[in-house]
Parts: structure tokens; sequence; C-alpha cells
């Protein structure tokens, strides 16, 4: 079966069960399912279609519409340049892609050239049943969706969502917290969502203290797309403390590999638990962390020289470092291409930037390399304080030291008044390498 078909599965059995509610706006499994139909007519099977996405009902009904029609969707991001849609586009209208192809979503580009990867309906099947057993999705639940729908992380959830007749529930981001808490106060049994981490630690520092209200009502709250900060792992389980909180690993390639919920009484820094059922987790002699199983993408499109640099015999070979530990936890270090050579020591920045996070002030940050003399390399500390504060770079040193060994404490602090994240929460790494700061 392809997720479509689920969908309408859903409008036979529970035909007016709220499917998606958005902007006050509400649909049910059946009106989804007739619209689907009705717009499916517009494309042609094995057709490839671009598309702006958007944070709406007519989102779905587009995307559920291209794959009714055996066509492929091709989510863009929304405000993308029209020039560069129309080349895009232009590209992909002529593309033959595999059979059994769904998607084509393209990466954010933070470690290069953003890649069109092909996603198929088999991947999507086995996505939303790694995280229906891992997180345990369910047809009671109501599922927050604030990301952009034209990424792995929010689009993924519609997976499971449809899969089990639950709920979704869209917003515009979370710029407006009062949207978000509207939607926890939603007559439902129990809510879920996903944040990324810059999201996690805005929700936190502005409405931690109204968490706690809803401790009974959050079922589980996903964190992916970039490693979570210990010490905001650390107050989600204080303020949550029945709330089922989850640290996935997964990527656009890779698919949905394994979670973690750090809410289990150790709260394990670095830890993205087993792989799930359809994946599987090999660490090479690199010390680089591989994936094989259902849940792989198909290929770069037009792209079979860079598809084989990183998929071969139905392994995705990434650039992170990590370890599995006794229990078979997947334990992430950081990225190859984010690795500073100190001295010969080789440092992996998200280790000191998670240590300055729990610096009390310290609002956001990014350890990046800068020219030395002596080492050829030095750290280099970029923070971003909360509104009002003032940096101490000697007190930070001083903790950082209480934290860290000595090759990894930066020799140089800045504070700055902002980080630069993409739009999807990942620290822009590509754009600090470029600069000379």
């Amino acid at each position: 079966m392809r997720l479509v078909d689920y969908l309408h599965r859903n409008a036979e059995l529970y035909p007016e069960k709220t499917a998606a509610i958005c902007g006050g706006e509400k649909i049910s499994w059946r009106e989804l399912s007739e619209k689907v139909l009705e717009r499916s007519a517009s494309f042609r099977e094995r057709q490839v279609v671009p598309f702006r996405s958007s944070q709406s009902i007519d989102f779905l009904i587009t995307y559920f519409a291209i794959h009714q029609a055996g066509a492929v969707a091709a989510p863009l991001e929304r405000d993308i340049p029209e020039d560069r849609f129309q080349e895009i586009s232009g590209i992909l209208t002529s593309s033959i892609v595999p059979e059994g192809t769904a998607d084509i979503l393209y990466t954010t580009g933070t470690t290069g050239k953003s890649k069109g990867v092909m996603i198929s309906h088999k991947t999507i099947i086995a996505d939303a049943e790694n995280l229906i057993e891992g997180q345990g999705f369910s047809h009671d639940l109501l599922f927050i969706i604030s990301g952009p729908l034209n990424h792995i992380g929010s689009l993924s959830k519609i997976f499971p969502v449809t899969m089990q007749g639950a709920t979704l529930y869209i917003l515009e981001g979370m710029k407006d917290l009062e949207k978000f808490f509207e939607a926890l106060d939603y007559p439902a049994k129990k809510v879920a969502t996903f944040f990324v981490p810059a999201t996690t630690r805005l929700l936190l520092m502005f409405s931690g203290e109204r968490l706690p209200k809803y401790s009974e009502k959050i079922d589980f709250i996903e964190s992916g797309a970039a490693p979570l900060a210990h010490s905001d792992m650390l107050k989600l389980c204080e303020v949550l403390p029945r709330t089922r909180l989850y640290n996935t690993y997964a990527s656009t390639e890779t698919g949905i590999i394994s979670t973690y919920n750090f809410n289990d009484g150790e709260c394990i820094p670095g830890c993205l638990g087993r792989p799930m059922s359809h994946s599987r987790i090999i660490i090479t002699d690199e010390g680089k962390i591989s994936c094989q199983g259902d849940t792989l993408m198909s290929g770069y499109v037009n792209d079979p020289d860079l598809t084989a640099t990183i998929l071969k015999n139905n392994t995705i070979y990434t650039s992170d470092i990590g370890e599995l530990d006794q229990y078979g936890r997947l334990h992430l270090k950081g990225r190859e291409s984010d690795v500073i050579n100190v001295g010969g020591f080789k440092v992996s920045p998200s280790e000191v930037e998670d240590a300055a996070m729990a610096f009390p002030g310290v609002k956001d940050c990014i350890c990046i390399g800068t020219p030395h003399p002596i080492t050829g390399t030095a750290l280099k500390l970029l923070v971003m304080m909360e509104e009002g504060a003032i940096l101490d770079k000697q007190a930070l040193a001083k903790y950082l030291k209480g934290k860290l060994e000595i090759f990894k404490i930066p020799l140089q602090y800045k504070q700055e008044e902002e980080i630069k994240r993409t739009y999807n929460g990942k620290l822009d790494r590509k754009y600090y390498n470029s600069q000379k700061i």
C-alpha cells in the first residue's frame, strides 16, 4: 500500500474524524479523500511535479493528489526565488526517475550544494512504521507540525499520522507561541510535536513555566535536525517529567533510523537510541555512521555519480562520526567536515557548543576555527547572550575548563548579536566557514 491508500482507508473507517486543522480550517478524512481524488486529475503518471510548500491543508491535498495520480511530488521551499524555482522546475520536469519514486526532497545545502533526494513509496511506509514503533504514534493522537513541509523532519510526521488515522494540527512556524499553546488546548486526548533544537530553546526561555500545565497531555516531543544541548534536555525532563522526549537520528538520504527517549532517568547527551525495525547501523573502521534498510533514498536526481559517492551496496555512508554502545545505542560525535584540528588534536565543535550552552545567559553559540601562528588553528567561540546580558569571557573560559579537556577550550571569545542558523534550525557552519571572523 502507498501512503495515499491509507488516506482512503481512513475515509472509509473514520469518515467524519478530523484529518487536519490549520488556521481555523478543518477537514475530515472523507473530505480530504474526496478533494485528493478530484485534484489528482490535474496530474499524470510518472510526472514530476514541483510546487511551493505551504503550511496549509491545501498542501496536503496537492501532495496526496500527486501520489494518487502516480506522479512524483517535489515540494520546494515556499520563499524560494522565482528564478531558482523555474530553474529546478525545468530540471525536474524533464527528469526520468525510477519507478516507485514518490517524492524528490531538496536538502538545505548547509554542508554543500542543495541536492534533490529521491524517496520511494516503500521508503515512506518504512519511515512511518519506524516512527509508529519507535515513538508510539496512535489513532487518538493530535500531532502538531510547525516546521516547513518540504523537509523530511516535518513531512515525515504526515506518514505515521496518516497510517494511524490520527489528526494533524499545522502551524505557521513558532514565532507566535500563543498559537502553539492554542494547539495544545485543542480538545484531544493526547498531543505530540516535533521541534528543532532552536525552537526547543525558544520555548523553554519564553514559555517554559507554562509547559508543566500540559504534562499529562503531551504524549511525546521529538527533537531532530541538529543536536539538542544537554542543558535543554535536562530542562525538558524537569518541566515534563512524564512526557517521552526523543532525540532522533535521521536525514533526507537515510530516512528515519533510530530514536532515544532521553527522559529515561539517564538523559545521555549525544545518544540517539537503537536502530528501528526497518533500519540497521554500522560503524566503519574510520568511525563513521553507515545505514542500511528500507528507509534509504533511491539516489540523487540526475546525478548517479554523486549518488555513488555515498550509496553503495544498499548502504548509505554518512560523514557523521559515531559509535555504538554495549546496548546497541548510537552515540553521535559530530560530522567529519565539522571537526577542527587544533595542533594535532581533533575537536568536535558541537561538544564545545553543548558545554557553553549551559553557561548562564548564553542564548546561542557556535565554535569555529581561527588561524593561529603556532598550532595552525585555534578555537573561537561566538556567543549570543540573552537580552541585556554581557558576555564575561573570563568567567565562560573558567567554566569551560571545568567541563572540557584543555585542548577543547576556545582561545578567543566574541559576543554576537545573533548566531546564523538555517530555517530548519541547524547552525549555518557553511556561512561561518566562508567568513573571516
